[in-house]
């Protein structure tokens, strides 16, 4: 099983290139795993994560995820990271998340599409990033932390008064280099340095209006009070 990571409850497959979650990794970890990262991989379809019917924490950045994703029912997962997939359907993700990921606290869609941001899409500003925070928040009213940033309080109530107005429309299909190497999609990592190791993949949380999505990009992850 080379590739596989096992600590506790934590389960890593990360940078396999793989197409498909593997069969043998729900069967031989399902039954106990809580926290799953699948981060590097070529997944375009979540079809086997069915048998992790316990997951606390699912990580699943720098795939080639699209808008056909489907997860299964996770009661239980309070954090979902979704960074650099290929995802430009907002609303459509976001109901699918209120289905089936009712204790969704933490989630993170930076570097797609469907999270507008001026320093990824040079038609796009900080009000771009606002609406779209504010949209998010009217669907998913429980999130704590959205893109690594924590939703305050003027956020929670401008959610109720203005969010169902402030639906993201969906960007135009590119016409450019959509089918983009692995080579050029692994350049991306929300992680910083100290966290790429398989063993702890774990996140810093950053401050700032801004985020950098470069080649040596740093990025954002969540960090909650129980990990300080």
């Amino acid at each position: 099983m080379a590739g596989l990571v096992v600590s506790g409850t934590q389960v890593s497959y990360i940078g396999q290139d793989c197409r498909e979650i593997p069969e043998y990794l729900g069967r031989d970890c399902g039954h106990f795993a809580k926290r799953l990262d699948l981060s590097f991989n070529l997944l375009r379809s979540l079809e086997g994560l069915s048998a992790f019917r316990s997951l606390e924490e699912l990580i699943l950045d720098n795939n080639l995820l699209g808008d056909d994703l489907v997860l299964p029912g996770l009661p239980q997962l309070h954090t979902l990271t979704l960074n650099k997939n290929r995802i430009t359907d907002l609303e459509y993700l976001l109901d699918h998340l209120a289905k089936v990921t009712p204790a969704l606290e933490y989630l993170s869609l930076l570097g797609n599409a469907a999270c507008p941001n001026e320093l990824v899409s040079s038609d796009k500003d900080e009000e771009d990033y606002k609406r779209y925070r504010c949209f998010v928040l009217h669907k998913l009213p429980k999130l704590k932390f959205l893109d690594a940033q924590k939703v305050t309080r003027k956020e929670r109530e401008e959610a109720l008064v203005r969010g169902a107005f402030m639906k993201v429309v969906k960007p135009k299909a590119s016409t450019g280099e959509d089918s983009a190497s692995a080579e050029g999609h692994h350049q991306y990592t929300p992680l910083p340095a100290a966290s790429r190791d398989l063993t702890s993949h774990r996140g810093v949380l950053g401050k700032g209006r801004y985020f950098y999505y470069g080649r040596n990009s740093e990025g954002n992850r969540f960090i909650r009070d129980d990990q300080l």
